[in-house]
């Protein structure tokens, strides 16, 4: 799950990192949308104040860390969240927990010895 340095490893189909798509505000905003319900281009842009290029750009980051998939529907597209990348995230999540609760525990086992 894990590549060098401890981050996480992209996938072959994925070109941009889920982390850094999650980094901005705007997508954390669309993300939060998506998982009301699935929605087109138009609905998620609704209240937001963001040109169609920009709202088209920020959706493509998501596309492309594999956080949200696109269905066409006529002429527009609608947009879905995708559970398994963020299944993907929460393993890691929880793995580079485990690591840092190991090595508090260590540490305070070590404090605790020498006093």
């Amino acid at each position: 799950m894990t590549g060098t340095r401890g981050r996480p490893r992209k996938q072959a189909a994925q070109g941009t990192d889920a982390f850094a798509a999650l980094a901005d505000p705007t997508r954390r905003v669309l993300l939060e949308r998506l998982a009301e319900a699935d929605l087109t281009v138009t609905e998620l842009g609704q209240g937001l104040e963001l040109s169609q290029p920009a709202l088209s750009a920020h959706l493509r980051v998501l596309r492309e860390a594999g956080l949200v998939t696109a269905a066409a529907e006529g002429r527009s597209r609608r947009y879905a969240l995708n559970p398994q990348a963020f299944t993907a995230l929460r393993v890691w999540l929880e793995e580079l927990d485990r690591f840092w609760r190991t090595r508090l525990d260590a540490l305070g086992d070590y404090l605790d010895g020498g006093s």
